[in-house]
């Protein structure tokens, strides 16, 4: 089969079409045959070997939409079966992009059934790292929740989640989205540079740091979703890093949401499985809103 992979660390030139192996299922996993699967910035890093692996092969590829092929007994999926899953690995020699991927039978969840296998391919890694930040951050409904990169993909997801919760969202982005953070469920809207005063927690998704901790009441919370960028707490703040792991459970949790029309699913543009090498020009390019797909 087909996978995208890097042997060497550099830039979207670095990224190879490989033929690998079709990878059995063992005892409790799933095969499934990947329909569609976003194009995420953990991509890019490993690409440039920032997790490590030099000398290696390794794949790429966190997201993965598509039908069930084989399973390794006992497991609770049947070929045939349209499913999502995360494929969480940053030095592995497989990724979700790729025509066929092998996951814990625990990690899956059946597809949306509201939205195609591109749009189904976006939700797993963004919308289960949204979900685990909020869920550390732990605020009640009333409680007031600022999002810094609120128009990104896990901004976009805490505002929808947290504002479905009962939270009061203050949305943090660029002006010129200021009408994508509000239809998302932002009660109020700030730019950069001019932050609120006293919320009770903050979900840093565009990775401000220190600046952001600042917004936090004495006391409060703070979640950031990269590791290597959580601030000196102070003031009593809990500051915590979100380590997205997979989770069936909660990610079929995502998936009702999304049926229900709770969670908005956006894609920017789609790519073949052949050209992820251009995608991932392209997402260095930045300014897309929505993901970038990649379709075997």
């Amino acid at each position: 089969m087909r996978a995208a992979v890097v042997r060497t660390f550099g830039g979207p030139e670095c990224v190879e079409i490989a033929e690998v192996p079709v990878p059995e299922p063992g005892a409790r996993q799933v095969r499934i045959k990947v329909a569609a699967g976003a194009l995420n910035p953990v991509d890019a890093a490993v690409r440039a070997g920032v997790f490590g692996g030099a000398g290696k092969t390794l794949g790429l590829g966190w997201d993965v939409a598509g039908t069930v092929d084989a399973v390794g007994a006992p497991a609770a999926w049947e070929a045939g079966d349209p499913v999502v899953a995360l494929v969480p690995g940053v030095a592995d020699p497989l990724g979700a992009h790729a025509e066929y991927v092998v996951v814990d039978a625990g990690a899956v969840a059946k597809a949306p059934a509201s939205v195609d296998a591109a749009h189904a391919g976006t939700l797993p890694l963004n919308g289960l790292t949204a979900l685990q930040a909020l869920d550390l951050l732990g605020l009640a409904p009333g409680e007031r929740l600022l999002v810094t990169g609120a128009a990104g993909a896990v901004g976009g997801f805490a505002v929808q989640l947290a504002a479905h919760r009962g939270i009061e969202v203050t949305g943090h982005a660029r002006a010129g989205d200021e009408e994508l953070v509000r239809s998302l469920g932002a009660a109020h809207f700030t730019v950069d540079g001019v932050g609120p005063r006293s919320v009770d927690g903050v979900l840093d998704a565009a990775v401000l740091g220190a600046p952001a901790l600042e917004w936090v009441r004495d006391g409060g919370a703070f979640v950031a979703v990269r590791d290597g960028v959580l601030p000196e707490a102070e003031r009593g703040v809990r500051a915590e890093n979100v380590w997205v792991r997979a989770d069936g459970a909660q990610l079929a949790e995502l998936v009702r949401l999304v049926d229900e029309g709770v969670l908005t699913l956006r894609v920017a543009e789609a790519f073949a499985l052949a050209e992820a090498a251009k995608a991932h020009a392209r997402l260095a390019e930045g300014g897309t809103r929505g993901r970038l797909v990649l379709v075997p």
